[in-house]
């Protein structure tokens, strides 16, 4: 039976479907999912934004997209928890990577990612990147909070709360103040989840804390326990619409050493899968991991786990779409 149904994809027309064949072949794309530039009729658009402009560490972010399609090769269609199959209940496709006609400037190139996203929003889709370092977020909001602010569920070793960085406010370390600022996003509905680190300033802390968003630093994480994060981020964001944000450097270094800002003493990998599991049911319109730089970590272990994180986010993202079409 096994060989019966792998026989039947080894074809040359439009009945061939990568994603069941031998998961070494055939270019890569995130998930093995088909790659198509235009956006029309797409449910859900995973891109590529290879930035790393705003780093104020180690670069590398740039890499990731391309590292994360490759390890995404390893990833199947069927979630063995939720049963979920994304590309059953939506229409997915690889939309390929922002390009940029500014990439040496960081405002520009803010715009082209806005650019490109504003194509996807407009065509029906929902974004789901893979960055590239944190900046990447902040033009992104620009798009799905035009009509109003949106929610975030965000996971992190840093609040990304900081004003202007050596001259520049378009760091990977300012994304969701300007974000909030310029309202598309609601920091009442915003939760922090990882915290950890020192700084040579207390100033991102108390931001996030002054504009009311939900902070949980790594200790609260461990002492409370990942089900009841879990359902103190549902009472944040509510039943509005929410973006959930994944920095790889929320994880321990010891799952993600490739990446700018590494902190010691993170979440793991399981509980990063489980605490996006228990985000089922939200209103959910989009989705990024960022910050993996493959030169850092030559396993590939760390673009290998952003990659499961994006596949759990896109089950997630799947879901509601499929909800909000039937």
């Amino acid at each position: 039976m096994a060989d019966e149904f792998m026989n039947k994809v080894a074809s040359y027309d439009d009945k061939y479907d990568p994603k069941l064949a031998a998961r070494y072949t055939e270019l890569a794309t995130f998930m093995r999912a088909p790659y198509q530039l235009d956006v029309t009729g797409l449910d859900i658009a995973m891109l590529g934004i290879p930035f790393d402009g705003g780093v104020t560490n180690r670069p590398g972010a740039r890499h990731g997209p391309r590292e994360m399609r490759n390890q995404s090769s390893l990833m199947r269609a069927i979630h063995h928890v939720s049963r979920v199959n994304p590309y059953a209940l939506c229409k997915v496709a690889d939309v390929g990577d922002v390009r940029f006609d500014h990439v040496m400037d960081n405002e520009r190139a803010m715009a082209d990612i806005e650019t490109r996203i504003g194509q996807i929003l407009a065509a029906g889709a929902m974004p789901l990147s893979a960055g590239g370092d944190h900046s990447v977020t902040y033009p992104i909001f620009r798009v799905l909070g035009r009509e109003q602010p949106v929610g975030m569920i965000h996971i992190d070793a840093h609040t990304d709360t900081w004003g202007e960085i050596q001259g520049s406010k378009f760091n990977h370390g300012s994304p969701f103040r300007l974000a909030t600022e310029e309202g598309f996003l609601d920091p009442t509905r915003t939760i922090q989840i990882g915290i950890r680190g020192p700084q040579n300033s207390p100033e991102g802390w108390e931001y996030s804390h002054d504009k009311g968003m939900r902070v949980v630093f790594i200790e609260e994480f461990d002492e409370i326990g990942v089900d009841a994060v879990i359902a103190e981020a549902r009472k944040v964001v509510g039943d509005g619409p929410t973006y959930i944000s994944f920095d790889v450097d929320g994880l321990d270094p010891v799952y993600a050493p490739g990446t700018g800002t590494p902190e010691s003493g993170g979440i793991s990998m399981r509980e990063a899968q489980k605490l996006l599991r228990g985000f089922r049911g939200l209103n959910l319109i989009g989705g990024d991991v960022v910050e993996v730089a493959p030169p850092f970590d030559p396993s590939g272990n760390t673009a290998m786990n952003g990659a499961t994180l994006m596949y759990e986010i896109l089950c997630l993202l799947a879901e509601v779409r499929a909800g909000a079409g039937s």
